[in-house]
């Protein structure tokens, strides 16, 4: 898959983790790679972990503590149902998004209108 544009990812990152957190609760190292895993290949952790922070922060995903045997404790996140309720709007706007941005996709660009007709004659 190609490399994921920046900027768009950040505009879905809450989406994606609100949902695969309301699938099944995870760490952040093993969000990482569940995300890499959907084709998220060029994420860093390093733009992972602040967003759980935040969504943490807004009441979106509740965290627990959990020991490792090999290592530091693990900080377990899920979906709340505040997060939930963000998600569901999120979809939505999302949705709206992606039906006009294909509505300007199918229409042709000004000036490249194909008249057909006219091709077939002049072949």
């Amino acid at each position: 898959m190609a490399e994921n544009d920046p900027q768009l990812l950040k505009g879905v990152l809450t989406m994606v983790l609100l949902t695969l957190l309301a699938e099944e609760e995870g760490y952040g190292y093993a969000v990482v790679v569940r995300l890499h895993e959907l084709g998220f290949a060029g994420l860093a952790e390093g733009t992972v972990y602040p967003a759980l922070t935040r969504l943490e922060r807004q009441g979106f995903l509740a965290a627990r503590l959990e020991r490792s045997s090999s290592g530091p404790a693990r900080k377990y996140y899920r979906t709340t149902a505040p997060g939930l309720d963000e998600l569901a709007r999120s979809r939505r706007s999302w949705e709206e998004l992606v039906a006009a941005v294909g509505q300007v996709l199918e229409s042709p660009a000004p000036g490249n209108e194909r008249d057909t007709s006219k091709t077939k004659k002049e072949a």
